[in-house]
């Protein structure tokens, strides 16, 4: 059977080449080309894509399927690289269009993360969800490779949740988690190679068209091959820096014909074909810039068991009074505001949040406060659990009955902990940044270094 389904992929490798050689009308060195990049993509799909579905499959349930989410991502992307070896360049409002199957996948699985929050495998959906807007390299120009290695480093503060959890006790989910971070380590590599300042158009054949995207979504993918044997010696590598504007990009994607309402009118008198004067001047850096989240209207909204808060800036006055056991609080990209969520909830999430306010009563779960900067939240409750990644300045005001809170760090600074005295008033103690390590001859110890 493995047999088998390696010659039906080789075979539709070789089909869709003929078809980007018959379709194209390009010369035979470029269709030669184009075979080339497309054929490497395959390679990735059929290496490091499979090996982490087949881990996945054996891990099972909600990993499983992320895991399913991820494979057609890719299959979307193969079909947009497709398209592009075959076709030129066309407007950015064609291109938004051509991007939305591969969008909509990103969307899914980061909302299949939020709606299972508590889910057993929440670090696993975790590290998938914060690197799966790597996808969305091929809308990044002139650096998408820098674009992908950001992603991959904001896998890693899950993926390491997960080598700690298993690394004595199932060593499937060691291998899973190097299988997946190989994938972006491979896609680098692949962008470096073929892509390098953005995504590769080809000199001729037909301007692409909105129809070359798949309607109603991407197709099914194609049938993967049994992985590889793993060679667990190997390091994925990765390291700290997270990324802004991930989900922004993609909202913007999704706005369709609307996208080009914000473009102005270019004179006769700009138009380098029209003008012989600008043609001696620098060119313009080609390709679609990243989408900023300061286009986007303000949300706050109940979506299902999550509430959405959105793009607000200079908000003092966010209240969320009608809360349940069940549902959980998502604040993304709100800048110089004010939220105060009432009654008792799963959990609550400030990502990417700027001199943001957070006030709450009970939470039975964790607050996340992740990619922020001067932030400060004040507990009137309960909360078990307080995690603080990637965050430059964060203050948290703890209540009397919360003061058994245990606070996790990880990459952040300028963190301090106010703790209410019997007269009311707060006492402010810096969380340690600095630390000691030193060995003792059978162990490494490691020391808060206490600086006068």
């Amino acid at each position: 059977m493995a047999e088998l389904a390696s010659l039906v992929q080789r075979l539709e490798v070789a089909v869709s080449r003929l078809e980007s050689v018959s379709g194209s009308g390009g010369s035979a060195g470029e269709s030669a080309a184009v075979s080339v990049y497309v054929e490497a993509f395959d390679e990735i799909i059929q290496g490091p894509v499979a090996q982490y579905v087949s881990l996945s499959q054996k891990i099972g349930g909600d990993v499983q399927k992320h895991a399913d989410m991820i494979k057609q991502g890719f299959s979307s992307q193969r079909q947009l690289l497709l398209t592009a070896s075959t076709s030129q360049k066309p407007s950015d409002a064609v291109f938004t269009s051509l991007l939305q199957p591969m969008s909509k996948i990103i969307q899914q699985v980061q909302s299949f993360r939020e709606q299972n929050r508590t889910s057993a495998l929440f670090n696993h959906l975790s590290a998938v969800s914060e690197s799966v807007p790597g996808l969305g390299w091929v809308a990044m120009a002139p650096k998408p490779g820098p674009y992908v290695k950001d992603m991959q480093d904001a896998a890693m503060f899950y993926t390491n949740r997960v080598l700690k959890e298993y690394k004595e006790k199932d060593k499937t989910h060691v291998d899973w988690v190097k299988a997946y971070l190989s994938i972006w380590t491979d896609l680098q590599s692949y962008i470096k190679q073929h892509h390098t300042t953005g995504l590769s158009w080809s000199k001729s054949g037909p301007v692409a068209s909105a129809s070359a995207a798949p309607a109603g979504g991407c197709p099914p993918p194609p049938p993967m091959p049994p992985p590889p044997s793993m060679d667990i010696s190997k390091s994925s590598g990765g390291g700290g820096g997270a990324a802004d504007n991930r989900n922004a990009l993609f909202a913007s994607i999704n706005k369709g014909g609307d996208i080009t309402k914000g473009l102005r009118h270019v004179t006769d008198d700009k138009k380098t074909h029209k003008n012989p004067n600008l043609r001696g001047q620098a060119p313009v850096p080609a390709g679609p810039k990243p989408y900023s989240a300061s286009t986007l209207p303000p949300v706050l909204e109940l979506d299902g068991k999550k509430w959405k808060v959105e793009n607000h800036e200079g908000a003092e006055n966010l209240v969320i009074s009608e809360t349940e056991l069940k549902q959980v609080v998502y604040a993304f990209k709100c800048n110089k505001s004010t939220l105060q969520v009432k009654g008792k909830l799963n959990s609550i999430t400030l990502d990417n949040c700027k001199k943001m306010g957070l006030v709450f009563d009970h939470v039975v779960g964790i607050v996340e406060i992740i990619n922020c900067k001067d932030v400060k939240i004040q507990v009137m409750g309960k909360v078990p659990t307080i995690s603080i990644n990637k965050t430059d300045g964060c203050h948290v005001y703890l209540s009397s009955d919360s003061l058994s809170c245990e606070i996790i760090s990880a990459k952040s600074s300028e963190m301090n902990v106010l703790v209410p005295g019997k007269d009311g008033e707060f006492t402010e103690l810096p969380v340690p940044e600095q630390f000691k390590t030193v060995w003792d001859g059978s162990k490494l110890v490691t020391t808060v270094t206490e600086i006068a």
